[in-house]
């Protein structure tokens, strides 16, 4: 073969080769684009999750301080209406006692008013009902202290003395059955609070403006005066069922 044909056909396979090794080259270039895009592409959705995350992680944060605010706000709100209602606690105790206070001073006043209507009326009571012409002494609102305990002091409302019997009223504009008690305990004691008047007849009375049916019972079953309102005066309400009965030695 011709020297120079030799030559030719080296360079043809030189230059085949270098084709063939360009071509395999376009396709690793090829592989490495579509590899970097597929990279790229990656990249780019990874950020916008990243944003997308960070846009949540910001909307949560601005939940959280908004639901922060509204618990200081609800909190805020929580210690007004206990500081609001303290404050309407101690206005209603306020109040309260004012009332009570109100109440005493009212129960006092009538109290002593009872007893106004009650003392005028006791002279005619004793004269008409229970015997006494003339009273010896006649006293109200008296205060005195107990001989035998000089401890103990008591106020008695009104009380009557005429010849042999001394009248003992208690006058309450409660008629309360338990005031009745405590007025039928002390009257064993009324020796020892007036020592001159022991041995004469004991009569007791109690008073008040309405005495309703089951205290007047009350009274009579114990050996009490009952004296209430009339038509027109204070009268004795059983004054005939006591009549005859035992009378009491002080």
């Amino acid at each position: 073969m011709d020297p120079t044909e030799e030559r030719f056909d080296r360079i043809e396979v030189m230059l085949g080769r270098i084709v063939l090794e360009n071509d395999r080259g376009m396709k690793r270039l090829d592989r490495l684009e579509q590899l970097m895009d597929r990279m790229e592409g990656r990249a780019e959705e990874d950020r916008l999750r990243a944003e997308e995350d960070r846009k949540r992680a910001e909307e949560d944060r601005k939940r959280a301080e908004e639901d922060r605010k509204r618990a200081d706000e609800d909190r805020k709100r929580a210690e007004e209406d206990r500081k609001r209602a303290d404050e309407d606690r101690r206005r209603a105790e306020e109040d309260r006692k004012a009332w009570n206070r109100k109440w005493g001073d009212l129960a006092n006043k009538l109290g002593t008013l009872v007893e106004d209507i009650v003392a005028p009326n006791l002279p005619r009571i004793a004269r008409q009902s229970l015997g006494c012409e003339r009273l010896d002494d006649f006293m109200v609102r008296r205060q005195v202290r107990n001989k035998r305990d000089p401890e103990k002091r008591r106020e008695f409302d009104l009380i009557a003395v005429c010849g042999d019997r001394v009248i003992i009223d208690e006058t309450k504009s409660n008629p309360a059955i338990e005031y009745i008690d405590a007025f039928l305990k002390v009257l064993p004691e009324l020796g020892d609070y007036f020592p001159e008047y022991r041995g004469k007849i004991l009569v007791p009375v109690f008073s008040s403006l309405y005495l309703g049916e089951d205290v007047v019972n009350y009274l009579t079953r114990h050996g009490v005066y009952a004296m209430a309102m009339g038509d027109e005066n204070m009268t004795l309400i059983n004054a005939a069922e006591l009549t005859g009965t035992a009378p009491r030695i002080l």
